[in-house]
């Protein structure tokens, strides 16, 4: 046997040590890496899991999800996916009972067959700091947590993720959310453009029934509850003409609820019912659920084929100590995970802050936008979301390039969508709710499908 000549032997080592070196940069965090989750079926795509410190003078510290996309992780975009509130887990709320690879059914995990990480690699971030397994070592003493502070504590985290997930840096990276995220999405998606276009390569977002302008999104409560039977004609007319729900709410976050607007709520309840979700007014509801709700406005998963109580198996399983070993998660200042934090000192005065505004920043930078909603939604009508985006589309210039008309998922019709300049697109999905992947998720995998290429919704089957 001969041996390599010194020279030979020397540069197979340095070749050796390179290529051991470049697998550890540029390989995602093992250390983050989740083996397999309790009760998961076998699937062949990476999981990752774990925090990352966003303040280390304060130890405030994000806890994130990352499930790699099923099918070519490498050619595939990055997909961030933030849940509202303000307080709601992005891991319980969109892993897990949304558009995530998995869904809890006992004690066991079954496979969501719409999932999109068929479509991207999802990052599901738990935002802002006191929401699920996301901490700060001195939370009770720390500083009431408004939009600005959420918006760069967000993208600290994803300058330090990057750092963490090279593989992933200058990939095609989109932002989407829902309700809350209205305000979350595109404030983060502002600061991205301002810090270094390069380093995150946007190329879109997209918002499902997004809080997008106060006064418009609220007040389109009353004539969506109207349309569909849950008030009278004498109710509708209190509703909008002697206190309206902005009004309503705004003297509420102040503590300051006038006589009058205390009168027409007691009302709008009374005959709307505890009893029908108003996310989604027209299936059923998850009895325990409404027995055990708290002031907190945090979303209750309804259906009528699907498990209505989903959100009590998410509760159940992620209080495991199994699965938080595995998730690599921690409780802080809390006994026990919740859906919606109960801890959270949010700056409620912040919902008044438009942001249709800086939607409107970022379609003249280039950057694509899609907003969605789930049309049984009664708490951000389509209604209001859709004059708000025709606006935007009037003081922006924008023509119509697609005409207001149906879209298609099979053969059946799957909402109904406009698009404004070949940037700005509305759409509708059809029979959701507010949490639109949860109760319509093939329908809702079809249009993140087509914003993701670019490419129309389906206009024929």
């Amino acid at each position: 046997m001969h041996s390599l000549p010194l020279k030979t032997m020397e540069m197979a080592v340095a070749l050796l040590l390179l290529h051991f070196f470049t697998a550890a940069v540029s390989s995602p965090s093992q250390v983050d890496r989740i083996d397999r989750l309790p009760g998961q079926p076998q699937v062949g795509f990476g999981q990752y899991s774990g925090y990352v410190t966003v303040d280390d003078k304060k130890q405030r510290a994000l806890f994130y999800y990352f499930a790699e996309a099923e099918v070519d992780p490498a050619s595939k975009p990055l997909v961030l996916w933030l849940n509202g509130g303000p307080g709601c887990s992005s891991l319980g709320v969109g892993a897990f009972s949304e558009n995530g690879p998995f869904r809890p059914s006992g004690e066991v995990l079954v496979r969501n067959q719409y999932s999109w990480n068929r479509e991207a690699n999802m990052l599901y971030l738990e935002s802002p700091i006191g929401v699920g397994f996301s901490y700060a070592t001195d939370f009770s003493s720390d500083e009431a947590v408004n939009d600005k502070i959420t918006a760069r504590d967000n993208l600290v985290f994803l300058q330090r993720w990057f750092e963490r997930f090279p593989l992933y840096r200058n990939r095609s990276m989109f932002i989407t959310g829902e309700s809350y995220a209205g305000h979350y999405v595109p404030q983060l998606a502002e600061l991205m453009l301002q810090m270094n276009k390069e380093l995150f390569n946007l190329k879109g977002i997209a918002l499902g029934n997004p809080v997008l302008e106060f006064s418009t999104d609220f007040n389109s409560r009353a004539e969506f509850f109207w349309a569909h039977g849950l008030i009278s004609d004498s109710t509708y007319k209190l509703f909008t003409s002697v206190c309206n729900y902005s009004r309503y709410v705004s003297e509420y976050y102040r503590d300051s609820v006038s006589l009058i607007c205390s009168r027409v709520m007691s009302q709008v309840n009374r005959e709307t019912s505890r009893f029908v979700d108003k996310y989604d007014v027209t299936l059923d509801v998850c009895i325990s659920s409404v027995f055990s709700q708290s002031k907190v406005l945090s979303p209750k998963q309804v259906g009528e084929t699907i498990d209505v109580c989903v959100e009590d198996e998410i509760v159940n399983y992620l209080n495991r100590r199994d699965v938080q070993m595995a998730l690599h998660a921690r409780l802080v200042g809390v006994r026990r995970w919740a859906v919606c934090s109960n801890i959270l000192d949010y700056e409620l005065l912040d919902l008044e802050i438009p942001t249709i505004s800086i939607v409107g920043k970022l379609i003249k930078a280039g950057i694509p936008v899609l907003v969605y909603s789930g049309d049984q939604d009664s708490v951000i009508p389509l209604t209001g979301t859709r004059t708000l985006v025709r606006r935007l589309a009037e003081e922006l210039g924008l023509k119509t390039t697609v005409p207001y008309r149906v879209w298609f998922e099979g053969q059946q019709v799957g909402g109904w969508t406009q698009v404004y300049g070949n940037i700005l697109s509305f759409a509708t999905i059809r029979g959701a709710s507010h949490e639109a992947p949860f109760s319509q998720p093939e329908r809702s995998l079809m249009l993140f499908k087509s914003f993701l290429v670019g490419r129309p919704l389906p206009e024929a089957f």
